[in-house]
């Protein structure tokens, strides 16, 4: 018996497959999933591994003393508040120091020209307070003190004065009359004492709370 001859030009189908189009893909899907030489595109998400965006306050993390964002000036802390000042033995001290000086300068001024100015008595006060809560501080005490030695320097500038214009008129040293005739001054100065001696007494110590104020 013959066999049936297949009509000419019909492929043969290898192994009893379907039709392999394109060099022997298969015809189902996508015919170019496994074309040779075509490169293969990445599994997966390419964007999975993207670094994360950045949360939060971005200037949290700034430092003391590094530029701030944008090229601006650093952030630096606030510098602490300068200390007050508060010795009170300094400014007793240097309260005593200026009234001496300038109840000396006071009676200098006053002997030569052989009278007494009420503007300086009032600086005389104004100096004392003034040095002396400069160095030491507003404290109470030391504006006392100042007060209390602004009218001792004031009496003395009198009494300095007065020694002067009665050495000039004896014609003797001052030291000799300030020093040996210390009392006679003191005397002298009670006997000549007027309403504006005293006023001048009372300048010196008003003056020293003006200076203790305007120092501070």
């Amino acid at each position: 018996m013959s066999q049936p001859v297949p009509p000419p030009n019909q492929p043969q189908q290898p192994y009893g497959g379907q039709p392999q189009p394109y060099g022997g893909q298969p015809a189902e899907g996508n015919p170019y999933a496994s074309q040779p030489g075509q490169p293969t595109a990445p599994a997966g998400n390419p964007y999975g591994q993207q670094p994360p965006a950045p949360t939060g306050n971005p200037f949290a993390a700034q430092q003391p003393g590094q530029p701030g964002p944008y090229g601006g000036a650093p952030f630096a802390p606030a510098p602490p508040p300068a200390p007050a000042r508060n010795n009170i033995a300094l400014g007793v001290l240097v309260a005593l120091g200026a009234a001496i000086v300038a109840g000396i300068l006071y009676g200098v001024i006053a002997g030569s020209i052989e009278r007494e100015v009420g503007y300086a008595a009032i600086g005389v006060g104004f100096l004392t307070g003034f040095a002396a809560s400069k160095v030491g501080g507003r404290n109470p005490a030391i504006v006392a003190a100042a007060a209390l030695f602004s009218l001792g320097a004031v009496y003395l500038g009198q009494l300095v004065g007065m020694s002067m214009v009665m050495a000039d008129v004896a014609n003797i040293p001052f030291s000799e009359v300030f020093v040996d005739h210390f009392d006679t001054v003191t005397k002298i100065w009670k006997e000549e004492s007027d309403f504006m001696t005293y006023l001048f007494l009372a300048l010196g110590p008003i003056a020293a709370i003006g200076g203790a104020k305007k120092a501070g």
